[in-house]
């Protein structure tokens, strides 16, 4: 089984070994410890990776911590159904920064057109 200490981990995945800790704390991330060493084994990576994911897709850590432990414990409906609200809601909120994104894009580059043009008529011929 692959095993890894907390400063590998910090540097495999670019983040400080503060915030592994951090998530620790946070009851995210549970290493074995062989003495005052923190032992990760490959369950912490992937939790480890979709702490990451979820934070860039804006989960809180309350939410990943709820998708934990709906993986973790047996999936009764009233979780299923929080879950499926979560997922709801994100989506839409990500559909929301989508659009706004794509309405700023839009403008950007019709701004860079219209500097661009008044560049173009502006040079000697």
């Amino acid at each position: 089984m692959e095993t890894c200490k907390i400063s590998e981990l910090a540097k495999e995945f670019d983040i400080t070994t503060r915030s592994i800790r951090f998530y620790e704390d946070m009851g995210l991330l549970h290493p074995a410890r062989h003495g005052n060493i923190r032992v990760y084994q490959r369950r912490d990576k992937i939790r480890l990776k979709l702490i990451l994911r979820g934070k860039r897709l804006g989960f809180s850590l309350a939410e990943i911590r709820e998708l934990f432990e709906l993986y973790d414990t047996n999936q009764s409906n009233t979780q299923l159904n929080q879950m499926l609200t979560i997922i709801d809601d994100k989506q839409m909120t990500l559909q929301r920064q989508l659009d706004d994104i794509n309405i700023v894009m839009s403008e950007l580059s019709a701004a860079r057109e219209r500097c661009q043009q008044a560049l173009d008529r502006s040079k000697p011929r």
